[in-house]
């Protein structure tokens, strides 16, 4: 008896997690051969059985589409993150400038802006700085990401730099990856980013994305944030999972998946 209690109990938590889980999700269609079919059926996906994820994140030029459909949908809350200067993370101020504006116009809600990743490993330490303050100008209100791409970088100390850049430049949240490279999102990348968003005393968050496909890997995140800052991580806003292959474990745990 004392097994099956010690077994619904694992699974009541685990429930719970997966619940939590959804409500923080990004998910994201970032691929070459995005149609405006996928940008539609990502939107709908969204809308899971057990509730809405926290953000869809596009292409620059689906982000109206994105806007408009989830809308349609009565989806208002769920925001469009339209991710900038990807993947290549280019060093072109004016690049990047001009995606962040034209996303915004066309109904992005946040833009998730790539770090000049290769600059800075180049020795330019000087051109994140710039490339972030001119996006967060162009942002008005919008909330701005920026993806560090930490499984280039690397280097514990060069990540954590540019972290501290980030947020100096106004950056709301901090992403571990673009998900376009071997190495993604690791809880040591997710220690270095939370330490530097500690450091600062920000009102920061950080967005654990790429290699985070089930449940029990996105508790190690979750559990990183919640040491880090309390109780009441969730209500500050301080976690998203951008780990769109998450959701099919998630609605597996809760019953509803496939």
């Amino acid at each position: 008896m004392n097994d099956i209690n010690a077994a619904i109990d694992v699974y009541e938590v685990d429930a719970s997690l997966a619940q939590l889980a959804i409500g923080l999700m990004e998910l994201a269609s970032l691929n070459a051969d995005d149609t405006p079919e996928k940008i539609v059926a990502l939107c709908h996906r969204a809308l899971t059985p057990v509730g809405q994820v926290a953000a869809v994140c596009v292409m620059p030029r689906f982000a109206g589409l994105a806007r408009r459909t989830l809308d349609s949908l009565h989806a208002r809350e769920i925001k469009v993150v339209a991710a900038v200067n990807f993947p290549s993370g280019s060093a072109s101020v004016s690049s990047a400038e001009l995606e962040t504006q034209a996303a915004i116009l066309a109904g992005a809600d946040e833009i998730d802006l790539v770090y000049p990743f290769y600059a800075l490993l180049g020795g330019d330490r000087q051109i994140g700085a710039e490339i972030i303050n001119a996006c967060k100008t162009r942002c008005g209100r919008a909330a701005l990401t920026v993806t560090l791409e930490t499984g280039v970088l690397r280097d514990p100390q060069v990540i954590h730099g540019a972290s501290c850049v980030a947020i100096e430049e106004g950056a709301n949240f901090l992403k571990t990856s673009t998900g376009k490279h071997i190495l993604n999102a690791t809880p040591q990348a997710s220690r270095i980013l939370i330490a530097a968003i500690a450091d600062s005393g920000a009102h920061v968050g950080i967005n654990v994305s790429g290699n985070v496909r089930t449940l029990d890997e996105a508790r190690v995140h979750m559990d990183l944030v919640k040491a880090r800052f309390g109780p009441r991580w969730r209500e500050q806003g301080r976690l998203r999972l951008g780990a769109t292959s998450l959701l099919d474990d998630l609605l597996i745990r809760l019953g509803v998946g496939v």
